[in-house]
């Protein structure tokens, strides 16, 4: 059974940052890709930024140059490091991978940014 579990998410001003981080519990050099989702308030899902088992990385237009995904394969864990926080950034953010050709998600971290 693959899990991944995400933490980090919480309550911060416009401005300020949040580290997010999806922990799995499989090797994560397993995955063809793991990347974040976003789905805030009346808006579609979106998919905030990916990387390959590979390391390359991709981004999501309105985040890029703010957001950096990262990953430890020690921990079996990936990153989604958020920086200068805009309100339109609030979203309840949820993590996948796909391992042997099957989706995998987590439960979901709520990002709230408010003053």
């Amino acid at each position: 059974q693959v899990r991944l579990v995400e933490s980090g998410g919480g309550l911060v001003q416009p401005g300020g940052s949040l580290r997010l981080s999806c922990a799995a519990s499989t090797n994560i050099v397993t995955f063809y890709a793991m990347g974040w989702y976003r789905q805030g308030p009346g808006k579609q899902r979106e998919l905030v930024a990916s990387i390959t088992s590979s390391g390359r990385t991709n981004y999501l237009d309105s985040v890029k140059g703010r957001f950096t995904i990262s990953r430890d394969n020690a921990k079996n864990t990936v990153y989604l490091q958020m920086n200068s926080l805009k309100p339109e950034d609030a979203a309840v953010y949820l993590c996948s991978g796909t391992r042997y050709g099957y989706d995998y998600w987590g439960q979901g971290t709520q990002v709230t940014v408010s003053s």
